[in-house]
């Protein structure tokens, strides 16, 4: 399905005006606060109307200002999963999964209650009650009662900010595996580096109520200039590795990517899972030669494709590894000292412990109807 949006809001002294388009299973809206992500996906949902603009999702036109169009939230098919997961005290999690059905004419339900909570894991919580559920419970029931109405498009604003970094965890494959196995796309609001760069297929970058960048994932978190000042540590390549085996006495999982073997800390999953991994710049060293004797169990060979520099002491360096992209963050002091440019070959050495669970997800793209 293709969001496309085209939309102009004043909210006091605030200016949105933002143009995108986007075909992805799970496009992020990634910005600092204040930055217009939330107003932005509320105008999507029909929480705001707009202005001036037009916003179509598959086609179908939501919002055209100059049609004077605009489709009332009920009638536009789409599930708001919010921070908080506002579900009914007084019902239990079947007549609160049950209750988004209500909306949705029978002609038009696709979804079957049984997959939904076998894809959500929540079959035990059937029968009890939302104060007796944990954070992260909480979120995937309401994510099970926006699925259960037979959306078109799945809105997600923060839906992790309320949560502990345990919680998070718990939650994340869930998310994962809603992006992967169902047929509807989603758009995700967030602020978090790691939590887009898991999820994330397409990213929309919103500075100050405009949109500054989109692309795919991968492109967008390699661009050290589109993160936030605090978050610019965090910039880095995503890449698929395919899990070999485990070295289980020593608590690592090794796995291949088009570049080489891998090594990380173990991973829970069987020989043949593909794995969606983000390597930060920061973490990625680079030699001229093949270095031996030394504690990181990665190394690969790579080519150096490009070097970006800023008036500061860093750069970033564009590597290729077999057709996956590498990013390393070097001083330009080490880009001198070692000769590097365009088609050099070098080797990229990354310690096994710089990766944590955070910055490993599923990427099986699989499509189930549910």
């Amino acid at each position: 399905m293709t969001l496309s949006v085209d939309v102009r809001h004043h909210q006091g002294d605030f200016l949105l005006d933002a143009s995108f388009d986007s075909g992805g299973r799970l496009t992020a809206l990634f910005g600092p606060s204040g930055s217009g992500k939330t107003s932005l996906v509320n105008i999507i949902g029909g929480l705001i109307r707009p202005q001036q603009g037009r916003v179509t999702a598959d086609g179908r036109v939501l919002v055209d200002t100059a049609a004077r169009t605009f489709v009332p939230m009920h009638k536009r098919r789409i599930g708001y999963v919010f921070q908080d997961a506002r579900l009914f005290p007084h019902l239990t999690v079947r007549q609160n999964l049950a209750y988004g059905r209500f909306f949705t004419p029978a002609a038009e339900r696709y979804a079957d209650f049984s997959d939904v909570v076998d894809l959500l894991g929540i079959g035990h919580l059937l029968d009890r009650r939302p104060a007796s559920l944990s954070g992260g419970e909480k979120q995937r029931v309401a994510i099970g009662r926006a699925l259960i109405a037979s959306p078109k498009l799945i809105l997600m604003d923060e839906p992790l900010a309320s949560l502990d970094e345990a919680r998070k965890a718990e939650i994340m494959p869930y998310l994962e595996k809603l992006r992967d196995e169902s047929r509807i796309p989603i758009v995700y609001v967030s602020h978090s580096v790691a939590e887009v760069a898991r999820l994330a297929t397409d990213v929309v970058v919103l500075d100050h109520g405009k949109v500054v960048a989109s692309g795919a994932t991968g492109d967008i978190f390699s661009r050290f200039e589109l993160l936030p000042e605090e978050e610019r540590g965090e910039v880095g390549a995503l890449i698929e590795l395919a899990l070999v085996g485990h070295e289980e006495s020593f608590g690592l999982t090794v796995l291949r990517s088009a570049g080489g073997e891998w090594r990380l800390p173990s991973i829970d999953a069987p020989a043949g899972t593909v794995l969606r991994v983000r390597v930060r710049a920061r973490d990625v060293m680079l030699a001229l030669e093949r270095p031996v004797g030394i504690s990181a169990l990665n190394t690969l060979s790579v080519t150096v494709v490009d070097i970006s520099a800023n008036a500061g002491p860093e750069a970033l360096v564009s590597l290729d590894s077999g057709g996956d992209r590498l990013v390393s963050r070097v001083t330009r002091r080490s880009v001198e000292l070692l000769g590097l440019a365009p088609g050099r070959k070098v080797f990229a050495v990354v310690k096994a412990v710089t990766f944590d669970k955070a910055n490993i997800g599923g990427s099986h793209y699989q499509h189930r109807s549910i």
